[in-house]
Order: C-alpha cells, then sequence, then structure tokens
C-alpha cells in the first residue's frame, strides 16, 4: 500500500547548503522554483532572513525580532527566485545572506508563485497555494476587529505562522495541539499564552482562518500548513528525559525539524535538518527564535526511514512528561505510490 502520492519530497522541499562570496551568484540544485526561501547564516551570530513570491523578492521579515519588514537593495540580499533555485546579489555585510567565507542554510518551499486573489474570508487575501504540498501564503490587510481569511489550502491548516510587516509585533504560531485560545510565539521561548485576540477561539476551516484584534488594520503575511501523508507531519509528542529517547513515527525520512517545549517558557525553537549533518546522530542546529550562530552539540537525533528518535535528555526536547510540538517535511516518503520504499541514512 502507498504511504503517499508525493514520490520526490525535492519537488516541493528542499535544503541549500552554500558558502558566501559576496558576488551576484546563482544557486542550483533546488529543484523548483522557490516561493518562500528561510536563510541563516551558520558561522555568525545575524538573524534569520524570510522571503517569499507574495510580497516580493527584495522584501525580508525576521523570526527572531518584532521588526517589520525590511527592503533590501538593488544589489543586495535576494536577486531573483530561479527555476531550480534563487540568485543572491552581492553583500559582505555580517548578518547578510552572501557574506563572504560564511556558510548558510536556505530552507526551500514551493507555492504557487506570486499568488492571486481570494475572497473566501471577509477580509480580502492575495493567496499563493500548493494544495499538494499542503502550504499556503497569505498575505492580507485585517480590517481591524474580528474576521476570517481565505487561505486556499483545501484543507483545515494544522499550523500557521503570522508575521506583520508594517510595524514590530510578535510572531504568532497557530498549532492544532495548542488550539484555537492560545498562541506560541516564534521570536520567543515562552509557553503558549491564552489570548482570544489572536485566533479569535475559532479553529481554522478547509478555506479560512480566523483572526481577532490582536492583527489590528496591519499588513501581515501567514505561512499556513496541513500535514500530507508521506510529506510533511504537524503533531506533538511527550518527552521522558532518557538519552535513549521517545521515537516519533511520521511516515517518512524526515528532511527538516522545528520543535517547540510548549510544557515550561525556557526552551525555544529547534531547527534540524539533513543537509547540515548528513549522517545520524544529527548534532548541528538553529533556533528560529535567536540569531546564535549554528550549534553542533546538546540536541542529538536520528532521521530515519519512518520518523526521528531523540538521543538526548535535554529540557529543550525531551523532559519527562512534556509536551513538544513539531512539524517536520520529508527527504523520501517511508513507501511511495511507486512501491519504492525509503532506506535509513
Amino acid at each position: 500500500m502507498a504511504y503517499t502520492t508525493i514520490n520526490k519530497s525535492s519537488d516541493y522541499f528542499n535544503t541549500k547548503l552554500y558558502t558566501g562570496n559576496n558576488t551576484s551568484t546563482s544557486y542550483t540544485g533546488v529543484g523548483f522554483q522557490p516561493d518562500w526561501i528561510w536563510i541563516k547564516d551558520r558561522s555568525q551570530a545575524a538573524d534569520h532572513t524570510l522571503i517569499d513570491a507574495v510580497r516580493g523578492v527584495k522584501k525580508v521579515i525576521i523570526s527572531n525580532s518584532t521588526n517589520a519588514e525590511g527592503t533590501d537593495s538593488s544589489t543586495q540580499g535576494l536577486n531573483s527566485f530561479d527555476s531550480d533555485g534563487f540568485t543572491l546579489g552581492t553583500n559582505s555585510n555580517v548578518g547578510s545572506t552572501n557574506n563572504t567565507g560564511d556558510n548558510y542554510v536556505a530552507w526551500n518551499w514551493k507555492a504557487n508563485g506570486s499568488g492571486s486573489a481570494n475572497s473566501d474570508g471577509s477580509d480580502s487575501s492575495t493567496v499563493s497555494a500548493n494544495t499538494t504540498a499542503g502550504f499556503s501564503i497569505v498575505k492580507w490587510t485585517p480590517s481591524g476587529g474580528n474576521a476570517t481569511v481565505g487561505h486556499g489550502l483545501g484543507a483545515v491548516p494544522e499550523m500557521m505562522i503570522s508575521f506583520r510587516i508594517d510595524g514590530a509585533q510578535d510572531r504568532f504560531v497557530y498549532h492544532k495541539d495548542i488550539g484555537n485560545t492560545k498562541y506560541v510565539r516564534l521570536n520567543q521561548t515562552t509557553a503558549p499564552t491564552t489570548d482570544a485576540n489572536a485566533w479569535n477561539n475559532t479553529t481554522p476551516t478547509s478555506s479560512v482562518f480566523s483572526v481577532g484584534s490582536q492583527f489590528g488594520g496591519s499588513d501581515s503575511v501567514q505561512y499556513c500548513f496541513t500535514s500530507v501523508k508521506g510529506f510533511s507531519k504537524i503533531n506533538s509528542y511527550t518527552g521522558n528525559q532518557n538519552a535513549d529517547g521517545s521515537f516519533i513515527y511520521t511516515g517518512f525520512k524526515p528532511a527538516w525539524l522545528l520543535i517547540k517545549n510548549i510544557s515550561d517558557g525556557d526552551d525555544g525553537w529547534l531547527l534540524i535538518d539533513n543537509k547540515r549533518s548528513a549522517y545520524n546522530q544529527t548534532y548541528n542546529y538553529l533556533t528560529a527564535h535567536a540569531n546564535s550562530a549554528e550549534g553542533g552539540t546538546g540536541f542529538p537525533i536520528d532521521l530515519v526511514s519512518n520518523g526521528f528518535k531523540i538521543r538526548g535528555a535535554d529540557i529543550s526536547y525531551n523532559q519527562s512528561g512534556y509536551t513538544y510540538i513539531y512539524m517536520a517535511f520529508a527527504e523520501a516518503p517511508l513507501v511511495g505510490n511507486n512501491n519504492i520504499p525509503a532506506t535509513a541514512r
């Protein structure tokens, strides 16, 4: 029996590693034209750079701060989304996307280009949706009160990450296992906050999500995700504080993991992928809430053919009885509709 209809996960998500050179350079090998790119300097303490095709190639938002959207100059930052990757401009500043000699990671997702008008909600939106991969980019101007917004997924979003782009604000995250009465902040380590003014105490539907007065009249962008069998998984697990930790079944060999402790407010967002650590155990990690350079110890994980295995007892991802939310994307499905099974690393 097939475990997914997506046989080649890298048609929809892929990680690209590169070294900065302060020269206009096209990076290929992504496998598709990305619509959302998340770039982090691994060598330096530097902000996370998030760019999408709906807002435009020069518009930058940061996961680890509350800053409003910024605009790169014509010769710096990302210059274009290309058919097999992206082109960077010249920028030698520490914290840029192309500092000479620095090592970088770029995580790439495929949506559906620059987007189109969506009137499913009470607030109109511009949506770039990939229903096959369960991912959409939504840009809208909130009306200032309780409202609904169309997301284009054709399925219920299980995780949403929201950014205000015309002013300073925390990065609100909705997760199905936190629920519609709370949010957690991507830019902080804090535990979930109860607040009816975020999601209006309303669970998203297959066509719209709900927002409250937290979004005011501010221009916003939201990245929406739903699990796709064999390609992505949005869920939670319980830690056991054992070096031989929990095994979490996803139904695919993970390529990327985002993990957050939601039982207390001391731990942030771990980012793991299959390219920066090519073998098990994975040790190289970044944190979405902080500008820190890449770490190389502390949070070992095995990425296996059908999920991931925790290999440490740190509170950030394996405290006994604590709940951890995660979102994962696949390197390969356990079994595709071609009946070719995933292999171990």
